[in-house]
């Protein structure tokens, strides 16, 4: 029986991960002109701005959960979550098409902040909650799919888990300059959604050449809004570090 040839599943045109590097991009810039330097805005700016402060977020001002999402602590600290998002979130995006990338983007994120909440005492900004999402969303993706895809699915995911080990081994050899507790929250936070998010892809043998089918699952929004309602719960319920 002649092999499957195995493509790209069709997804759209990666929109959102541009826009959410654009936004990333542009409210460094305010942060910097506001603070009176690009190359480091200053704390109060970042607070004001919207940074993860545990304090703040117990008093009521959830909406830092979000916020701290697309500021930064420096320029290489945007650099390095800019390069990230560009290298990871259009394939993430054409995997997932643009709905489900926002969704899984947004609640990547959302879960770093709030394990930074519960975790970490520590202010703290940055986009790598969420694209830790990403990774884990991929690797997920490659994993469910691993029968249908092979040996290049197996591939990618040794590859998403040596970015994780990799990522995760420099995080703690740099205790007190990087929030590693939101990273994993942001990871487990992607994999969570991926479970629910991620297309299945199957093999249809009725055609010759088999072909590659791919289908969504039944829950999938409504499991993505039940790690949404978990996660407000958990903010609403556990003390800050």
């Amino acid at each position: 029986m002649p092999r499957p040839v195995v493509g790209r599943p069709p997804a759209s045109r990666p929109r959102a991960a541009i826009l959410m590097l654009w936004a990333i991009g542009l409210v460094y810039l305010v942060s910097g002109f506001l603070s009176g330097s690009l190359f480091q805005p200053t704390l109060p700016v970042l607070i004001a701005l919207g940074a993860k402060e545990n304090t703040l977020i117990a008093n009521g001002e959830y909406w830092r959960l979000i916020g701290a999402m697309f500021l930064h602590g420096n320029l290489i600290h945007i650099f390095f979550n800019g390069y990230a998002l560009f290298a990871l979130g259009p394939e993430t995006e054409r995997i997932y098409g643009t709905g489900r990338f926002l969704v899984l983007y947004f609640l990547a994120g959302i879960a770093g902040s709030v394990a930074s909440y519960a975790l970490s005492p520590e202010p703290s900004v940055g986009a790598s909650g969420a694209i830790f999402g990403l990774i884990g969303a991929l690797g997920m993706f490659y994993y469910l799919n691993r029968a249908a895809l092979g040996e290049f699915g197996r591939m990618q995911i040794q590859s998403m888990a040596a970015i994780v080990m990799i990522n995760l081994i420099i995080g703690f050899s740099a205790q007190g300059t990087i929030d590693n507790w939101g990273h994993m929250g942001g990871l487990v936070g992607g994999v969570l959604s991926a479970l629910a998010l991620a297309p299945r892809l199957e093999i249809d043998e009725r055609f010759t050449p088999p072909v590659l089918t791919r289908r969504t699952i039944a829950y999938d929004w409504a499991g993505a809004g039940a790690i949404l309602l978990g996660l407000i719960g958990l903010v609403l319920i556990i003390p800050p570090a």
